[in-house]
């Protein structure tokens, strides 16, 4: 849901956002890709053989140096689906601990227009893991992101400042400026 929320808010009013759990019907996606890039598509593929209009899906993660990149795209599932967010981040620490600790979130977007014709925008951004957790705002791993042109995590800045530099927010930008090229 928290996805959602930030979609939302970066599109102003621009698009209906809408997660699975507000459409009709019942779809089970299994996010098997190796790559960012991949779950993406698998997601907007599924979406867009079911609703039979233009989707698009994003997905995204953290990647930690000092774990070879991981979790990567096992972010939401890193520990386990159901394992508390302040569990996840405590071993992440643990595990930069006395390591390089230069990580970034990387975020894809998929899109699929009404002819079918797939896109995708990767977008990231570069910073490093706190040594303990900061901040309230946010969700996930933004309470240990620290990102060092706001000389704190991003669980500690408002929503907008967040957005102005997050994977999300690049992604999506690169995506509009795509699409109003199309208009």
């Amino acid at each position: 849901m928290h996805k959602v929320e930030e979609f939302q808010n970066m599109l102003q009013g621009r698009a209906n956002v809408k997660c699975l759990k507000d459409l009709d019907k019942k779809i089970e996606i299994v996010e098997d890709g190796k790559t960012f890039e991949e779950n993406a598509l698998i997601k907007a593929r599924c979406l867009y053989q079911v609703l039979k209009e233009p989707v698009i899906s994003d997905d995204s993660g953290i990647e930690v140096d000092a774990m070879d990149k991981r979790p990567g795209v096992y972010s939401a599932r890193f520990m386990g689906e159901d394992t508390d967010y302040a569990i996840k981040n405590q071993a992440i620490i643990d595990a930069v601990k006395g390591k390089v600790k230069t990580a970034r979130y990387v975020c894809v977007i998929a899109y699929i227009d009404e002819n079918g014709q797939e896109k995708t925008y990767r977008a990231t951004i570069e910073g490093e893991i706190n040594d303990r957790p900061v901040g309230k705002k946010g969700f996930g791993y933004d309470p240990i992101f620290y990102y060092p042109p706001f000389q704190t995590t991003l669980a500690s800045v408002s929503e907008e400042k967040k957005n102005s530099v997050s994977h999300r927010g690049k992604a999506l930008q690169m995506f509009l400026k795509d699409l109003e090229a199309t208009l």
